[in-house]
């Protein structure tokens, strides 16, 4: 449903995206992740020719972005960032006006604005005027509008920004719940909710794409933690050389205690070689945890290979650091 093959975007002598091909199949949600500035939105509006390639080729349900602009838009949802609302217009009167430029049948347009209405859960603010709303609730007349057409593809860019925890639910519940029939990409800063909903993650750097995995192939990889009082260079150094161990990340706590996130090869269970490890050498432990990778530790992995600096945003600093045994995964 989205092909894209060596897609490049300049603005000027800036490289926004570099020569990045995927393909996103139909039924796929798929988490588009990245730092700021990395890409991401410049490669969204390119799909729903919002914005010119400089090269390469992009077509979405078939289409091509460049020649085919509006067979593109007939057959996609997309919501922006920064939400685009007429604000002296009411929210229903506004979804009935976008149904209509979309070219939805006069007939079919008073269902299917209701239907968004009550999916996205703002059926209590339809006569209210966009201006007063908050952006919670503008977030949501957004989601509205891209799915008043029934597209075939949602392109999703920060869904979820602005709304509370429990609209945050509702809304993941429904773009799981449309992905059944729709190809959805979504971007997103909260990597719980990719987690939550996304079979697969692409991870986009400095305008390239750096990873394209199964989030099962993310969270192959078991991270024990242990927490020991001990020296902490010490401690993370015997970690290091026990068979089967990746990586070794520390990080000090108060009283001389230290917490190691041990990543081990596979999904072995080395918990009892580590605290035997801990106890031969006399420090004390008091917590050892077996969990799957969590996402944003392979975020943070794949973003740090290409820029180091990127890791001071994530505690690698005086008091956090990072012993890597062997050659990684």
């Amino acid at each position: 449903m989205i092909q894209v093959e060596n897609l490049t975007k300049y603005f000027g002598p800036i490289l926004a995206v570099s020569d990045i091909t995927f393909a996103v199949a139909q039924g796929e949600i798929v988490g588009f992740l990245g730092p700021n500035g990395a890409g991401k939105t410049t490669t969204m509006r390119i799909l729903t020719t919002y914005l010119p390639a400089t090269s390469g080729i992009a077509r979405v349900a078939g289409h091509d972005v460049m020649m085919e602009s509006m067979d593109v838009r007939r057959n996609i949802g997309y919501l922006p960032e920064s939400v685009p609302l007429y604000p002296e217009m009411r929210v229903e009167e506004y979804l009935l006006y976008r149904a209509k430029l979309k070219g939805i049948d006069r007939h079919e347009r008073t269902r299917r604005v209701e239907y968004s209405l009550q999916r996205c859960r703002i059926r209590e603010v339809r006569r209210r005027l966009n201006s007063t709303l908050s952006k919670g609730y503008r977030q949501r007349v957004g989601l509205a509008d891209a799915m008043v057409n029934d597209p075939s593809i949602l392109i999703l860019d920060e869904p979820t920004s602005g709304l509370d925890p429990i609209q945050i639910r509702e809304t993941l519940a429904l773009i799981k719940e449309l992905g059944a029939q729709r190809t959805i990409l979504l971007s997103t800063h909260i990597l719980s909710e990719i987690e939550a909903i996304c079979p697969r993650i692409m991870i986009i750097s400095g305008g390239r794409l750096t990873a394209d995995k199964p989030m099962a192939e993310v969270q192959r990889t078991d991270v024990i933690i242990l927490e020991v009082r001990g020296p902490t260079n010490d401690v993370a150094g015997a970690l290091k050389t026990t068979d089967g161990v990746l990586q070794v990340h520390a990080r000090s706590l108060s009283d001389g205690w230290g917490e190691f996130d041990v990543r081990v090869r596979g999904q072995q269970d080395l918990r009892e070689a580590l605290v035997q490890r801990v106890i031969r050498n006399g420090w004390a432990i008091r917590r050892v945890e077996r969990q799957p990778r969590k996402l944003d530790e392979y975020f943070l992995d794949v973003v740090v290979q290409r820029d180091p600096l990127q890791g001071q945003y994530h505690g690698t600093g005086p008091t956090s650091q990072a012993i890597t045994a062997g050659t990684g995964s």
